[in-house]
């Protein structure tokens, strides 16, 4: 079984060498060739190409034995996305408009006149042949477009929608700065988006001016977008501020007023009476009257004098002069 693949491997082999150098019987029996696709934006990247931008598909016969040089063509283009396409020109020129996979497939008839054995007349002979290419269509990222507020408050959740205008799959990458200035390599953590929308959350706890320094970038092409944000402090926070204030506040004002009217109380007192305090006097009386007093009769009659609940036990005698 092997050596039966072998010999007809080789056979192939050997008659596929000896095609350019084939008589014209041999080489009819074949239609060779292939699809070729080119675009003035050429990408880096194999069977890729860009939408929105015109192709062009052409189909290269392999004849180096010029036998089918008096064959008329006809070639059944199929697109890949509905389009058919019957023509006798081998170059078309095609747009497509969205982003995909497509298989581009041609079936190349081929007619010609031949002499019919004898000689007495011709005969219309038609050789087919069956082509196909896969191509990968993409679109470039022409901008992203930033949807969310410009003024908020501290402490509050915002989210900030973008919608690239280019085809996934997408790398995203964003950072807060104070100034719109582009990422650099290696300045943000890069997060694989699958879809052409993105939402970023976000919660500012300080106040200021922000931007969202935005870079997006797919197999083809990348670019860059900013967004300007001002922080303002939240309306909860003066009133959380406010009442220690106001509280510290009210109460160093009672402590001045409070300092202020004893100072002058106590002026006052020394103005009108500049002995010591009654309160003072009582008690250094009360207390230490058994001990300075010389009898214990004058210190009774200075307790009834300061409490007043009792008469004095004697009444003090003035003596008038005349």
């Amino acid at each position: 079984m092997a050596l039966a693949v072998r010999a007809r491997l080789g056979r192939i082999l050997w008659l596929a060498c000896l095609l350019p150098l084939a008589p014209a019987r041999v080489a009819a029996e074949f239609l060779v060739g292939n699809i070729m696709v080119s675009q003035n934006t050429s990408l880096p990247w194999p069977s890729s190409y860009l939408t929105k931008t015109v192709l062009k598909i052409s189909f290269l016969l392999h004849d180096p034995s010029n036998f089918f040089k008096s064959a008329s063509f006809l070639y059944h283009w199929d697109f890949g996305d509905g389009t058919l396409l019957v023509t006798d020109n081998s170059v078309v020129y095609y747009n497509y408009s969205v982003i995909g996979t497509f298989m581009v497939k041609l079936k190349v008839v081929a007619e010609w006149e031949e002499a019919k054995p004898g000689g007495t007349s011709k005969g219309i002979v038609q050789k087919t042949g069956d082509f196909s290419a896969s191509l990968q269509l993409q679109e470039t990222l022409r901008g992203i477009q930033v949807l969310g507020p410009t003024l908020i408050q501290t402490f509050q959740k915002t989210t900030v929608t973008l919608n690239f205008l280019g085809s996934p799959p997408l790398t995203v990458c964003w950072r807060l700065k104070p100034e719109c200035l582009p990422l650099e390599e290696g300045e943000c953590h890069p997060v694989s988006v699958a879809s052409t929308a993105y939402n970023l959350t976000h919660t500012f706890r300080d106040p200021g001016d922000y931007c969202f320094s935005i870079r997006a970038e797919n197999v083809i092409s990348k670019t860059h977008q900013y967004h300007r944000v001002q922080v303002w402090p939240s309306r909860l926070q003066p009133a959380v501020f406010a009442f220690p204030c106001a509280t510290l506040i009210t109460v160093m004002l009672a402590f001045i007023m409070y300092m202020t009217l004893r100072n002058a109380t106590q002026q006052k007192d020394m103005v009108e009476n500049p002995e010591p305090p009654s309160g003072v006097r009582c008690c250094c009386q009360l207390c230490c009257g058994p001990f300075l007093l010389e009898s214990s009769s004058e210190y009774l009659e200075i307790v009834r004098e300061n409490h007043g609940l009792l008469p004095p036990l004697y009444k003090s005698v003035r003596t008038y002069t005349v």
